[in-house]
């Protein structure tokens, strides 16, 4: 059985951002978990009225809490992405089966799950002037970086430059 990324979105608020990461995730294979509460609808009707024509390509599984993420998902490694983490992304090492959890666009992840794991928490590097990155490019930077690691393993490598 071929495994697969995990993007995990604790209680997302912002509709356009969840449809990019959806659309990320759609390229990539990766499965989208949803940990209510959600600052939107998810509904068929909802979907289709936004365009999001990639949305039957992504694996999305809602989660009632966080508590019912991991009682439902039993993630064995775990990566939580915020500002105030001590280390960078890239100093990881991601297996091709581990969650990566972002917190909700205005406050990140609950301070309390980041103390928990603090060993596992990374972040972006960026200008100390700058808050932070938007919540589907940091998915984006992180999700590809993983697949990196693993030389992309599932996607396709070439492009229809590759026959001229």
């Amino acid at each position: 059985m071929m495994q697969m990324l995990n993007i995990v979105l604790v209680e997302p608020e912002i509709p356009a951002n969840t449809g990019n990461i959806a659309r990320t995730c759609a390229a990539t294979g990766s499965v989208l978990h949803l940990v209510k509460p959600l600052g939107f609808d998810i509904s068929d009707k909802a979907v289709k009225r936004a365009g999001l024509d990639y949305w039957h390509l992504v694996d999305v599984r809602v989660y009632e809490s966080l508590d019912d993420f991991f009682q439902k998902a039993a993630p064995e490694e775990l990566w939580l992405m915020t500002t105030k983490a001590p280390r960078s992304y890239a100093e990881a090492s991601f297996s091709s089966d581990c969650f990566l959890l972002f917190g909700k666009e205005t406050r990140g992840l609950p301070e309390d799950l980041l103390k928990t794991y603090y060993d596992r928490c990374l972040r972006i590097p960026i200008r100390a002037e700058a808050r932070s990155l938007n919540l589907s490019n940091s998915v984006a930077v992180v999700v590809f970086e993983a697949l990196r690691q693993q030389d992309f393993p599932h996607l396709t490598d070439t492009g229809l430059m590759s026959d001229w």
